[in-house]
């Protein structure tokens, strides 16, 4: 996969909202799952959340976006700035494309956009 323009990234990111949102739905059913005693059901159930994750999120990577963390989930677009390769930034609760970081910094570079 190429980089993405912002433009690009951003689309993409709209499209992947839904997807996003449910990683965040099953990844707290899984956990309550896995902790056993709940409504939500026993074994089988946390199996199937795990399935559906993990489709979840190759279909994120496939996108050509990079699965960077889970619990917060982290997404980042490769992308270049000014001719510096850079990683447009999606973290957990945000609504849109804000943040970047120089692909060699790392998280703790975030700056906005």
């Amino acid at each position: 996969m190429g980089l993405f323009t912002l433009a690009e990234a951003r689309t993409e990111l709209a499209r992947l909202l839904p997807t996003l949102d449910e990683i965040v739905r099953l990844r707290a059913d899984a956990a309550e799952l896995a902790a056993g005693g709940s409504p939500l059901g026993g074994l089988p159930e946390f199996k199937a959340a795990q399935a559906r994750l993990d489709d979840l999120m190759e279909s994120v990577q496939l996108t050509g976006a990079e699965l960077k963390g889970f619990a917060p989930l982290l997404v980042d677009f490769p992308s270049e700035l000014d001719g510096v390769p850079v990683l447009l930034c999606w973290l957990e609760g945000d609504r849109e494309l804000l943040w970047y970081h120089r692909a060699d910094l790392g998280f703790a570079g975030r700056r906005p956009l």
